[in-house]
């Protein structure tokens, strides 16, 4: 103790020249202000709700709409001054709609510690009996240095862990114990996957359509709330990712974007992962002064935070600082700078608090102590960043624990939790079968817009054809044609199927869709899967019509109506498998890079089992005969053709004798003599496409049931604890 208050005394000294405790508040500073008391009083407790006077009931309306009543406690004393202060609310125009006051509710969480095995180097504790709450109307901030626990604290209290975490403690929500179901809470990931081709007001209406039951027409007030509440009017209109004439929105409207896409349920509590990520200052302005404005209507704001400037730190109303796991202060953000005066580490006048509590207790900073000690001597004296991080970091916790903040924290969450609120109650979800309907017609929509991923797809396989058309052309119908045009229905089957790994981008980008989506239950695996099914049929029945009618003709099959259908047919459901199992290697990887491996090897594979380069019945051993051989898609599709072009036609040798086309084709491929075996093989076809799909299923739905049951598990763990 002896040398952390040395240490302690020694940057009071350095600092005491450029702040003070007195003059450490600077009087022009209208963000230190505008919360009243006095700076070293503890947390008050004129935020704490009256559970009989709030309401935070959930009515459905007829017709399948709904509403959340207001509720109707007060907003307290602090943050009504603090809302009508130095930033005021700008002027609405007329027709503007008004936010909907919503019911919010109070978190408090006790004792709560997080441990990942291997997360951390020294110790699995990744946060350390953390003790806190949110108040209804009021905004939360996490904020610490990198790899202090932020992320993973924020997705504990919203019970989002990954599998391979284990939680301990306990978490209350208007007094009970871990109760949050659908709809009443919204989280917004770091990264959310947005989608480009959809203008702003479109996306936030399919996201409404998949979240909340009833009609669709009952979705656009609930849209049109959501974009005035992100401040987003000017954007409504124009694509998220923009075209080749018109850019994308700024990272700062994005992000904005997916905070909305969570308003459309008018959640009671909002989570949000680095709302500030990628931000420039006056996009981070607008970003809290919007969510500043967005707790007005009772809406409970938590969300962490890396660093922040002045201004954005003048609109918080409590702070929780971390570092390494452990919690360092808890309380009204102008309490902190109290906090850290006591603890002997004041802030100085021009400095930002949040860039002075981070250099504090960043550890990363002692590398630059380290850089500065030798440069001390020849370039002045850069006593303002010489201390040691791990000093004070051990004062500011000691500090904490025994000061009169950590107390009334502990008071604070008793009274929350002496006695239970109203439940939250669910607002129930949109049916699959519409889900499965909004996603097709979504997909449809994408696909229109999404010129370099659909139709240019499209023009590669029509040259592709193309030139394999004309490299096999005027083979006439001779015995002697058989073998080349067996060639080129192999090359057209297998190379236009190699061709179709171009689609992997899509596919991946539609895997983040859903993983984003699903996440927070607003999809499911089944609704997926349907919907990519359906939406890409047309897409693959136009890549197959006219692909096949291309080479048909240009290699002069068999003219026949019947003949040329099935020809379509065949080659659509060879697309069809190809792009289920595309979807699979997709799912499995999520990564683009070993997805185009993955598949570029399982294709090379399948070629060279599919009978072309060795009939199927004289290649060797059980691994290439069975199953290789077996589940080459390949192999059913080019018999199919071979089948559908020679069976029954018969080819003359001299002026007496003649031979069938299986005969013909007895040396050089496989085929049944059967009339009716062209069709076993689509039948082979659809069930493998069918069984790619179920594959993805499993995949899929395998993903969502470890985190669906991570998250009971937790909240049987807080229920058993009643």
């Amino acid at each position: 103790m002896e040398e952390i208050q040395s240490q302690s005394d020694h940057y009071r000294s350095s600092s005491s020249s450029a702040s003070s405790p007195a003059s450490r508040v600077p009087a022009f500073n209208f963000f230190y202000l505008r919360k009243p008391g006095s700076l070293g009083q503890p947390i008050s407790f004129e935020d704490s709700p009256e559970w009989e006077d709030t309401d935070a009931d959930v009515r459905v309306e007829e017709g399948g709409g709904d509403s959340i009543n207001a509720a109707t406690t007060s907003v307290s004393p602090s943050l009504s001054k603090l809302n009508s202060g130095s930033l005021p609310s700008p002027h609405l125009p007329e027709g503007a709609a008004v936010a909907r006051k919503i019911a919010g509710a109070s978190v408090a969480w006790k004792d709560l510690t997080v441990t990942i095995e291997g997360k951390r180097k020294y110790s699995d504790n990744v946060v350390k009996g953390s003790n806190g709450y949110a108040l209804p109307g009021t905004m939360t901030v996490i904020m610490g240095p990198a790899k202090s626990g932020k992320s993973t604290l924020l997705r504990a209290i919203a019970g989002r862990l990954p599998p391979a975490a284990k939680m301990y403690g306990e978490i209350f929500v208007n007094g009970a114990r871990m109760h949050m179901p659908y709809g009443s809470y919204g989280f917004v990931d770091l990264e959310t996957t947005l989608i480009g081709s959809l203008t702003v007001r479109e996306y936030l209406y399919y996201s409404a359509v998949l979240q909340l039951p009833g009609f669709f027409s009952q979705k656009n007030s609930v849209v049109e709330e959501a974009i005035h509440a992100m401040s987003l009017g000017d954007f409504a209109n124009k694509l998220i990712g923009g075209h080749c004439f018109m850019k994308g929105l700024p990272s700062g409207e994005r992000r904005r974007v997916a905070i909305a896409r969570e308003l459309v349920m008018r959640p009671h509590i909002l989570f949000i992962d680095e709302p500030l990520y990628h931000l420039d200052s006056v996009s981070a302005l607008l970003m809290m002064v919007t969510l500043k404005k967005l707790t007005s209507t009772g809406c409970t704001l938590i969300f962490t935070l890396n660093q922040s400037s002045t201004e954005v730190f003048g609109l918080f109303d409590r702070i929780c600082l971390l570092s390494n796991g452990n919690t360092l202060f808890f309380g009204e953000t102008l309490a902190c700078l109290q906090h850290f005066s006591n603890a002997g580490f004041p802030c100085p006048i021009m400095q930002s608090p949040s860039d002075h509590f981070l250099r504090a207790i960043n550890t990363d900073f002692d590398r630059i102590i380290a850089m500065c000690k030798n440069w001390q001597d020849y370039n002045g004296d850069f006593s303002a960043v010489n201390m040691d991080t791990a000093v004070a970091i051990c004062t500011l916790e000691a500090t904490y624990k025994s000061s009169a903040d950590a107390a009334a924290v502990e008071t604070m969450i008793l009274r929350l939790t002496e006695k239970e609120g109203p439940l939250l109650k669910s607002k129930g979800k949109a049916s699959n079968a519409t889900r499965i309907a909004v996603l097709t017609w979504r997909s449809l929509l994408i696909m229109s817009r999404e010129f370099k991923y659909y139709w240019l797809r499209l023009i590669l396989y029509m040259l592709l054809t193309l030139c394999i058309g004309t490299i096999f052309s005027g083979l006439g119908h001779s015995l002697s044609s058989v073998v080349t045009r067996v060639a080129a229905i192999f090359v057209f089957v297998s190379f236009t199927s190699l061709l179709s790994i171009a689609g992997v981008p899509v596919l991946m980008k539609e895997i983040k869709i859903y993983a984003s989506e699903e996440s927070n239950q607003h999809s499911g695996a089944l609704a997926f899967l349907f919907g990519q099914l359906l939406s890409s049929i047309p897409f693959l029945f136009l890549i197959s019509i006219s692909s096949s009618l291309v080479f048909y003709f240009l290699i002069g099959l068999r003219d026949e109506f019947s003949l040329l259908m099935y020809f379509v047919l065949n080659f659509f459901m060879c697309l069809l498998v190809n792009e289920g199992l595309m979807l699979a290697v997709v799912s499995l990887w999520k990564n683009i890079f070993q997805s185009v491996l993955t598949l570029v090897t399982i294709h090379v594979v399948l070629m060279l089992a599919a009978g072309y380069f060795r009939i199927r019945s004289k290649l060797p051993g059980p691994v290439w005969t069975h199953p290789l051989s077996d589940i080459a898609f390949h192999t059913y599709s080019i018999q199919g053709l071979l089948e559908n072009e020679y069976l029954g036609v018969n080819f003359a040798i001299g002026q007496v004798r003649s031979i069938s086309g299986f005969q013909a084709l007895h040396s050089a491929y496989d085929i049944s003599p059967r009339s009716n075996a062209k069709w076993e093989n689509v039948l082979v076809l659809f069930l493998m496409a069918v069984g790619y799909r179920i594959l993805v299923f499993v995949l899929l739905h395998f993903y969502a049931r470890k985190n669906v049951s991570l998250h009971r598990l937790f909240r049987g763990k807080h229920n058993s604890t009643a």
